[in-house]
């Protein structure tokens, strides 16, 4: 069985390629042509799953206020860098050919997301355009809004007050997941163990 999401990711690129064949242009999620490129795509891909992804949990689930703000300090920070990384690029996405990649797949739907901090943790959390008009954070919601906008991930969209209800449980203290109790023990919510960590 394939868990990881990441890992998931790569397995069906890999999959479709072996289908599909090396001929078919733009569909593939690493540019597996250029491994200059396949390589940036995968160091990217695990730096926004560990510091844009990760510390989603943390400013949620942690109770102690100078853990969150810590927490979204980190976000601002990995925004300002994936930022850096775009606008070398030029395009909209990730790889300069507009083509969705491994690196917009792990980090679009946290990055989606981000309107639960203001939410459930305050004004003081938004992770918005309007919380963040500096041009180090541009680019970032300038990418954020051109995802959103693609037909087949629009589709993909769950509404935005439900799924705040689902995620009120780990603002709340409730959630019983293997990120949660990850988080709960002081560590990332990447470096959830399987032993240790049951729900």
């Amino acid at each position: 069985v394939v868990t990881e999401s990441l890992v998931c990711t790569d397995f069906i690129d890999n999959v479709v390629r072996e289908r599909e064949g090396e001929d078919i242009e733009g569909r593939y999620l690493l540019p597996h042509g250029d491994p200059y490129e396949m390589a940036r795509c995968r160091v990217w891909s695990d730096k926004v799953a560990k510091e844009l992804c990760s510390p989603y949990y943390s400013l949620l689930v942690k109770k102690e206020r100078e853990e969150r703000v810590e927490a979204y300090e980190n976000i601002k920070a990995g925004i300002a860098r994936f930022s850096r990384e775009l606008e070398k690029t030029g395009g909209k996405l990730f790889l300069e050919d507009d083509q969705l990649s491994v690196v917009d797949i792990a980090l679009f739907p946290w990055a989606w997301r981000y309107y639960v901090f203001k939410h459930y943790r305050g004004e003081e959390f938004d992770v918005s355009r309007d919380s963040m008009p500096t041009d180090e954070h541009r680019p970032f919601f300038d990418w954020l809004e051109h995802v959103t906008e693609l037909p087949k991930v629009k589709k993909t969209l769950p509404d935005k007050d439900r799924y705040l209800v689902h995620i009120g449980k780990y603002a709340d203290g409730s959630a019983r997941s293997k990120v949660a109790e990850a988080v709960r023990r002081g560590v990332a919510a990447h470096e959830y163990d399987d032993e240790i960590d049951k729900h």
